[in-house]
């Protein structure tokens, strides 16, 4: 365990390298700005090109703000599933939530000519993206819920989200199966992930989801270092283990699957970034991990669309090639350093 002052010191070297991977991603992309420039329009001043201000206010503040967002609520909802379930390996999909996103944006691309036609106009079909998702996501987390309500055995509903999971993926391999070549081709670039090519409107509509889901999961941190002790443990402190279930499955639908509708289904970072937080901070406590994971995330997901948009060129890797690339050594290595896995 770490001290107090030792605490702040790591949030405050953390923020400060936040900062600095957030005006990085600002900084890079196709179009070469300086970083000097680029400097110069975030704080007001006009930039010896006129077209940089339009591209760094209304492309790269906004991505570079989602994915801040992004990384920062799978980190959590990944941190929230692990806490929960108490397995490393449980992640923010595990309920079957993105298979439930996926399946709502695979109906609109693949699901017929009614829904599919839609996909001619480009703003409605981000739109309907969008929407369909966040439909499939929030049907599956209803489902998952009343399941909850109904048995009391933390590992069995664990095994329900993954059958959830594997049901919709069926369902969209079927789809993909019969789908024209061009619509099928959509869905695969969706599925590759991407914080970039949202409206305002949508990041204002993510910002607000994410907020909510991390209120909820700040008040559930009394309980999340209950559950770490099992769940008999956590009823003997006065925890009501249905109440706080469903609170915590609720916080971990808002973020992943609220992320999902808007950015895709990003792999790796939900489940590695809590892993990698354990190991540099040695402690379980939620009062610590919840603000340090959700930074972290952030950091790893704007380094990670920063290489992912190769400089100088046109190209944009798929986030989630980069994701696994970079993030899954580091915590290798740490692992391995370490030679534990805090649990």
């Amino acid at each position: 365990m770490l001290s107090t002052r030792t605490y702040r010191i790591s949030f405050l070297m953390i923020s400060l390298a936040l900062c600095f991977a957030w005006l990085l991603n600002v900084s890079s992309g196709s179009v070469i700005i300086p970083f000097r420039d680029t400097l110069s329009i975030l704080l007001g001043s006009s930039a010896e090109v006129d077209s940089w201000n339009y591209i760094i206010w209304n492309f790269r503040v906004p991505k570079a703000f989602t994915a801040v967002l992004v990384g920062g609520g799978l980190s959590i909802s990944g941190l929230l599933m692990q806490t929960l379930f108490r397995n490393p390996l449980a992640g923010p999909f595990v309920l079957g939530i993105s298979s439930g996103a996926s399946l709502g944006a695979a109906l609109v691309l693949m699901g017929g000519s009614v829904l599919s036609g839609m996909a001619s106009y480009t703003y409605i079909n981000d739109i309907s993206m969008a929407v369909a998702a966040s439909l499939g996501s929030f049907l599956v987390l209803l489902v998952v819920m009343l399941v909850a309500n109904r048995i009391k055995d933390t590992m069995a509903l664990l095994i329900i989200g993954l059958m959830f999971g594997s049901i919709t993926t069926a369902i969209v391999s079927v789809l993909a199966y019969f789908s024209e070549a061009d619509k099928l081709q959509r869905y695969i670039f969706w599925s590759f992930g991407s914080v970039g090519n949202l409206s305002g409107q949508q990041v204002l509509l993510l910002s607000i989801v994410v907020f909510v889901g991390l209120l909820l999961s700040v008040l559930s941190i009394k309980k999340l270092n209950a559950y770490l002790l099992g769940e008999n443990y956590a009823q003997s402190l006065g925890v009501h283990l249905k109440k706080s279930r469903l609170m915590i499955i609720i916080a971990t639908g808002l973020l992943a699957g609220g992320i999902t509708a808007f950015a895709g289904p990003i792999a790796f970072v939900g489940l590695a970034v809590p892993h990698l937080t354990r190991q540099i901070f040695d402690t379980m406590e939620h009062r610590v991990l919840i603000p340090a994971v959700f930074l972290y995330g952030a950091i790893l997901m704007l380094l990670c669309d920063t290489i992912a948009q190769l400089p100088s060129s046109a190209n944009v890797l798929p986030i989630n090639t980069i994701t696994s690339l970079i993030g899954a050594p580091v915590v290798i290595w740490l692992l391995v350093r370490k030679r534990k896995m805090l649990f």
